[in-house]
């Protein structure tokens, strides 16, 4: 059996700073047992043949993922699949192989790739691309590839994945279905991540990888290099002359070069060789140099004591001593920093170059030869050219193509903000973000993205990506979304937040009005993207028409019907009207209920908007009347939808949240939730006698039931309150009370509903309510207006003024209490 259970892995406070997050969210996996296979609903590729999967794996050996054109059974087993599939299986053979089938036949037997570990999760994704089958370790896809295998014969048909077991239990978490076209391997480069416990040879391996990276755009390129120097070395009998860069030489060793004046060094002992070695150990980390040579580069090291490669050198040294090689062979020898080692403590290049060093010559203006002007103020930064040449192309192009800039100490940026500059500048010298910048999602954060972006900073753009793919949430993608939205090297990060809105649909369009200043093309492919979850078409409307209207404040259709009374949709719509009449046709008018379309029909949006006109009708005919050919048609199919619908019928009905959660959401006979913990109720008094929480949930008559008052801000205050638990909200549009034997008549309340228990939402104000007016009555409301779309955990009837009875007037008397919405 597949078994569904949670597992909270960090604290909230640890993951977002406060008010970043609405609550702690426990995050679900999913444990397979051996031989079975789990086929959630929403693990299928967009396009058949090519997507990716990524998620985390617990096992003690075989994590197996399957590939199929149509979904499995939960009994399914890969070993008796007679249908085309593909299976990866990570682990295989007691955790020491990693393999590929292919309908069965293995077509990969390797060793070693990508184990599984049995003491925590780990991380993998698995992509698939004409039959390209790629593996790889990390949060991020297309990051540390493992493996890859390209199908002579490509199923392009596979579309739905199967998480399966072969003979231990297996755990699942955080899987994800992404799409994968042939330019997402270069967007998906620009997230970059790494596990940490890698092996040895893994490490190597990542540093020559990231030597590679470097040699295009990295301080190598300034090797020797008269561009930009400040000073060079005459060397040798021959006098050969040899650019540097005191920054450069300074951090990494005490070369005693002076920061005001043009410095010349004679070596007449030294070969070029020795100089030349040395000076590519600091400029690239890698350098080679014959064996007769090694005591004089260890010399040289020593003077200017560069100490990393002394080290080195006499490791090297003790070496070919001990295997008693002789040395004054004329035999290279090749000597690479070990950066993996000192990471903490070196420039981000791998090299040996200082860290602290470099950020005291920032703070100091020592060997600065830039002054940025930055912003209207011209605020001033000193800087190196050949640190910001070094990280960036277009500064490296600005100081040596022969701009002004090249031959001036200045430069003046006015369109860029100073705070976010400022972090980029010190990233440059730390290979580290500021705290400023990654306190969770926030203005600083998405302006540092676009400089990285703008000046091609590659690796502070892989770092913003990081930080804002691990904080996003439904609160963020729209403020993000209207950033990056024109940033081509944004791309996965504006598909992911596409994908979240659409997911919290509901949310992001009532939760703020801020999904009005996306552009054209962002919105467009929220209202088409294949996760669309939605409570109803009519919310899906609704946001097109504020959309459209570029609205200041949430209101529904029926605002909008009567707006356009006195004016015309070219007037009210604007530059937005032709957009309208292409949304209006995404709307699904058949889903509608006949009697609202029927409201529509003698509209105002009908008289005046033919689209919406024809839209209508057409809705209509096919309710009443029906059609022929067109039920294949998108517009007739239900969306996902992430809450259910638990819609008040009358009182005291069995229909509402709380009797819901009593059934533990539908799978058991009815328990008191409070008494099984689905639901959390808690009064403005103590538990006792007359104050007992698990009556309002009890359905049975309670004769006395009561909240007594407390004070609270220097006022009496009464009130029961309802927890709907950690991982469900509520979008709640009526709720019932029942009163107790008394006659204590509540007049004025407030319902009200919060996300965190602390900050409260007014649903329904009532004053001078009169519809209770005898003992064990039995009163509902409707909740309407745009509160009514918001999702809350924490539900409260707070008494504002008191009651009826003069003898206990701020007892709360109430004896049952239901909740009825859309329940998720």
């Amino acid at each position: 059996m597949v078994h569904c259970q949670l597992y909270c892995e960090v604290s909230k406070e640890e993951l977002f700073p406060p008010g970043e997050m609405m609550d702690k969210k426990q995050k679900k996996f999913l444990t397979v047992a051996p031989f079975e296979c789990a086929w959630p609903n929403d693990l299928r590729f967009r396009e058949a043949g090519r997507g990716c999967v990524a998620f985390d794996a617990f096992a003690h050996n075989d994590v197996t993922i399957v590939f199929r054109e149509q979904v499995g059974s939960q009994h399914y087993h890969y070993k008796r699949d007679n249908c085309p599939h593909y299976t990866v299986i990570i682990g295989s053979h007691r955790n020491k192989r990693f393999k590929i089938e292919v309908d069965g036949k293995t077509v990969v037997d390797a060793a070693g790739v990508g184990l599984c570990c049995s003491s925590a999760f780990q991380s993998y994704w698995i992509s698939i691309y004409d039959g390209l089958i790629s593996i790889g370790k990390g949060r991020y896809p297309f990051q540390n590839l493992c493996f890859q295998w390209l199908d002579s014969n490509p199923n392009c048909s596979v579309q739905y994945v199967g998480l399966s077991s072969w003979d231990k239990h297996v755990g699942y978490r955080n899987v994800n279905v992404l799409p994968v076209t042939p330019n997402h391997l270069s967007l998906w480069k620009h997230v970059d991540y790494v596990e940490h416990d890698l092996g040895e040879d893994d490490l190597e391996q990542e540093l020559e990888d990231q030597i590679a990276n470097y040699e295009s755009w990295g301080l190598g390129k300034f090797l020797e290099n008269w561009e930009l120097s400040d000073m060079f070395f005459v060397v040798g009998k021959e006098e050969r002359v040899v650019p540097a860069h005191k920054l450069i030489l300074a951090a990494c060793g005490d070369f005693g070069l002076s920061s005001s004046v043009e410095e010349v060094v004679h070596l007449p002992d030294i070969s070029y060789s020795v100089l030349h070695a040395l000076l590519q150990y600091v400029y690239t980390g890698h350098a080679q140099i014959l064996e007769s040579d090694l005591r004089s580069l260890k010399s040289l090291s020593l003077q200017y004591k560069v100490m990393p490669l002394v080290k080195q050198c006499e490791e090297i040294l003790e070496q070919l001593t001990s295997h008693e090689q002789l040395v004054e062979s004329p035999k290279p020898v090749d000597i690479s920093y070990p950066s993996w080692l000192q990471c903490s403590k070196t420039f981000p290049y791998g090299l040996p170059i200082n860290r602290e060093r470099l950020e005291q010559f920032l703070s100091t203006g020592e060997y600065s030869d830039l002054d940025i002007y930055v912003g209207v103020h011209d605020l001033v930064l000193q800087s190196h050219k050949v640190i910001l040449g070094s990280w960036s192309v277009p500064f490296a192009k600005m100081f040596t193509n022969g701009m002004r800039e090249s031959a001036s100490s200045m430069v003046c940026l006015k369109d860029v903000p100073f705070e976010a500059f400022k972090i980029m500048l010190e990233f440059m010298y730390t290979g580290e973000i500021n705290k400023e910048a990654t306190g969770g999602i926030n203005t600083l954060l998405l302006q540092l993205l676009l400089l990285a972006d703008e000046f091609g900073v590659t690796l502070l753009h892989q770092e913003c990506c990081k930080i804002l793919l691990e904080c996003l949430s439904e609160d963020s993608v729209c403020p993000i979304l209207q950033v990056i939205s024109s940033v081509p090297s944004c791309k996965l990060i504006e598909e992911t937040c596409e994908r979240i809105f659409s997911m919290h649909f509901d949310y992001c369009t009532t939760a703020s009005i801020d999904f009005v200043m996306l552009d054209e093309a962002s919105f467009s492919n929220i209202l088409q993207h294949t996760d669309l979850t939605v409570t109803s078409e009519e919310r899906v409307l609704n946001a097109i028409l504020l959309w459209c209207l570029q609205a200041r404040e949430l209101y529904g259709w029926e605002t909008v019907n009567e707006l356009i009374v006195n004016s015309t949709p070219e007037m009210l719509f604007g530059e937005r009207l032709k957009s309208l009449n292409g949304f209006l046709n995404l709307v699904r008018f058949p889903l509608l209920p006949l009697e609202l379309l029927k409201k529509f029909e003698g509209s105002n949006l009908c008289q005046q908007i033919p689209t919406f006109d024809h839209l209508v009708k057409e809705a209509i005919r096919f309710l009443e009347f029906g059609v022929t050919g067109s039920k294949r048609s998108q517009k007739f199919q239900h969306r996902k939808s992430s809450f259910k619908e638990l819609l008040y019928i009358c009182d005291g009905d069995s229909n509402g949240v709380l009797y819901f959660a009593g059934t533990s959401y539908g799978k058991h006979q009815w328990v008191n939730p409070v008494l099984s913990k689905r639901v959390t109720i808690t009064a403005s008094s103590p538990i006792s006698r007359c104050t007992d929480p698990k009556v309002l949930v009890s359905r049975n008559f309670q004769g006395t039931s009561l909240a007594g008052p407390q004070m609270e801000d220097g006022r009496n205050a009464s009130w029961w309150m309802v927890d709907v638990g950690q991982d469900h909200q509520l979008m709640c549009n009526y709720y019932t009370l029942r009163q107790d034997g008394s006659g204590a008549f509540m007049r004025r309340w407030n319902f009200q509903g919060s996300l965190d228990g602390k900050s409260w939402t007014n649903l329904r104000i009532h004053e001078n309510d009169q519809t209770i007016c005898k003992p064990g009555q039995f009163a509902s409301w409707p909740i309407t207006g745009p509160n009514a779309l918001l999702p809350f955990r924490f539900f409260r009837l707070l008494m504002t003024a008191p009651t009826t009875d003069d003898t206990n007037p701020w007892n709360c008397c109430i004896c049952f209490l239901e909740l009825y919405g859309y329940f998720r």
